[in-house]
């Protein structure tokens, strides 16, 4: 396998690296906001986004029948990669889980709405799976969705919905077949953020960003809205989640804070020795480095395979998933841990350690191996679909 960048890749990270010089915002870009983090809730952030669709990057991997550019994944993975390492926002839920799934399984009429919405940046969505009683295991939501005429009605209620506050569009995932198998009882629909009968509440997290529960109250939708077939909800969510795995926990905070670290070990002294002289703290950078080269080319083998086979394959994304927020915790562990007490202090107290990222880090990477399915979940994706183990009942 040939992990080299081409000619042509090369000139376009140098292309994307001088737009996001010529365009730096303090506004937009900020390290300390880490995947899950870096979104578009803000309307400078909703403005850079604008300048990335006028671009044509919005679409890179797209077919040119909805205004791509039909590269391969590789160049949305260089893309994605540059701008989580300067904090800017990420390609988003738009671009790469429900414009993706609406090619694939929608209708012309969601896809003549949608697709050139999502693609010109002029639009923004929530995503609803997570409820209650149904966290990382999707196929257990229980929000009732009850044909009424040519249309839905919705009762129930949402868990950790990030974007609800600031989205347009809701896409949600609801029980239509209540006696059905919990896998096979699922249908998606889309749903607009202003409809009165939601009502969101926030729920500040450990990592300083919100999320909100979400509350359905007899929310009606059209079945023009409803995506793909009834009850083949669940198929396209699982689509989407390997796609939201890989996409949404990019390497670059990785590496970044990892640079930080070994920067701070470079100078930063304990009773008088510098903690670069300790043969166990070199040991313990030297481990830490070695783990993060491995994360990172468990990003491009995702990339590979998903080039060769078309489609997001599930259990590489589960595979960098798992490896890539675990590290990330290991990361932030070490670094409290050679940072000392002073780790402790917030983010931005320019007498901390690192100036306070190692506090923020630690709460961030709790978050990390949460969303988008826990660690655990992804444990069992491998262990049934690469491993060939059966399921655990």
């Amino acid at each position: 396998m040939d992990f080299a960048f081409s000619a042509e890749e090369i000139a376009f990270v140098k292309e994307v690296q001088q737009f996001l010089d010529d365009n730096y915002s303090p506004e937009v870009m900020d390290v300390t906001r880490e995947n899950m983090a870096q979104i578009c809730d803000t309307p400078a952030r909703r403005a850079f986004m604008k300048k990335l669709a006028a671009k044509g990057w919005l679409g890179l991997t797209w077919p040119e029948e909805y205004g791509g550019a039909n590269a391969d994944g590789v160049y949305e993975y260089l893309l994605n990669e540059l701008l989580s390492s300067v904090g800017a926002p990420q390609i988003g839920k738009g671009v790469g889980i429900i414009g993706k799934t609406l090619m694939r399984h929608g209708s012309e009429k969601l896809k003549r709405e949608f697709l050139p919405q999502i693609i010109n940046a002029d639009i923004e969505f929530a995503v609803g799976y997570s409820e209650p009683n149904a966290g990382s295991d999707a196929a257990a939501m229980r929000l009732k969705a009850e044909r009424d005429g040519d249309g839905w009605v919705l009762n129930g209620q949402k868990m950790f919905t990030t974007s609800a506050h600031f989205a347009d569009w809701y896409w949600v995932g609801a029980r239509t077949s209540p006696d059905a198998p919990k896998h096979n009882g699922i249908t998606l629909f889309l749903i607009r953020m202003d409809d009165p009968g939601l009502t969101i509440h926030p729920m500040p997290t450990m990592g300083k960003e919100r999320t909100n529960m979400v509350f359905f109250d007899n929310v009606r939708v059209s079945d023009d809205y409803r995506v793909g077939e009834l009850n083949k909800g669940f198929q396209y969510i699982s689509e989407a989640l390997d796609l939201e795995r890989f996409t949404m926990f990019t390497f670059s905070p990785i590496k970044n804070r990892l640079q930080l670290l070994i920067e701070y070990v470079k100078t930063a002294t304990r009773n008088g020795k510098c903690l670069k002289d300790d043969p166990i703290i070199r040991q313990r950078i030297a481990n830490t480095a070695v783990e993060g080269e491995v994360a990172r080319l468990l990003g491009l083998n995702f990339v590979s395979a998903a080039i060769a086979g078309g489609k997001p394959p599930t259990s590489e994304a589960s595979c960098y998933k798992l490896y890539a927020t675990e590290l990330s915790q290991r990361i932030a562990d070490t670094t409290m841990d050679l940072a000392g007490p002073g780790s402790q202090l917030c983010l931005g107290n320019n007498t901390a350690p690192l100036r306070g990222r190692a506090e923020s880090t630690y709460t961030y990477t709790v978050i990390d191996t949460i969303g988008g399915g826990s660690s655990e979940v992804q444990k069992n994706i491998i262990a049934r679909r690469k491993l060939g183990l059966p399921k655990n009942f």
